[in-house]
């Protein structure tokens, strides 16, 4: 969304964003190779050592590897361990229902190849380019929905793109993660494109 705001700013009257995430490679690392792991050592675990110990140090391109192989079960070996990874960090409180979307495995295939390969790929994209292009938004309304305890995208990246954006409205939701089915994220997320849609 920031991205394409940018590159057409005249086609964009507002936005309302969630959990805030640049692609930037701390954010990268924070999630996929060390950071979340501190803080969801027990999740952790199954997706780091499904990789050999000898390319653990680079998880994404590991993954990217496994996930783009011509053997099908190391496709779908892969996509369940990333994909478990993601949906156990996603909420505040675990949901039994959410971690099962890894075990549904054309979901848990299409979910990690789509991310991965962006991933790998720096989304196509120079380091830090949403935050060096912010000035192309700075004439956007735009209001940021951001779970306190988001680990998947933590609030550091919210309040950076806030801090640069002067016409965003910065909501941290003070009982959630990551997840926009989390009942104050998508309450406030309703409210928020109900007031630009008046």
């Amino acid at each position: 969304s920031l991205i394409y705001a940018q590159n057409h700013p005249e086609r964009v009257l507002e936005l309302v964003l969630r959990g805030i995430f640049m692609c930037r490679t701390k954010e990268l690392q924070w999630f996929y190779q060390h950071g979340a792991s501190e803080m969801f050592p027990d999740a952790f675990a199954p997706y780091r050592d499904h990789i050999p110990q000898d390319e653990q140090h680079d998880l994404i391109s590991a993954y990217y590897k496994r996930l783009t192989s011509e053997d099908e079960t190391t496709r779908l070996q892969a996509a369940r361990h990333w994909t478990g990874w993601e949906m156990a960090t996603s909420k505040l409180i675990p949901d039994e229902d959410y971690l099962k979307k890894a075990d549904d495995a054309h979901f848990a295939l299409a979910f990690a190849r789509i991310e991965c390969h962006y991933f790998i790929n720096n989304i196509f994209l120079e380091d830090d380019v949403i935050l060096k292009n912010i000035e192309k938004i700075q004439t956007i309304d735009g209001v940021i929905v951001q779970g306190r305890y988001d680990v998947v995208c933590p609030a550091v990246s919210a309040w950076e793109l806030h801090q640069r954006w002067p016409k965003s409205e910065l909501k941290i939701i003070q009982d959630a993660g990551h997840s926009m089915g989390e009942l104050g994220i998508a309450r406030e997320l309703v409210e928020s494109t109900s007031r630009f849609c008046q």
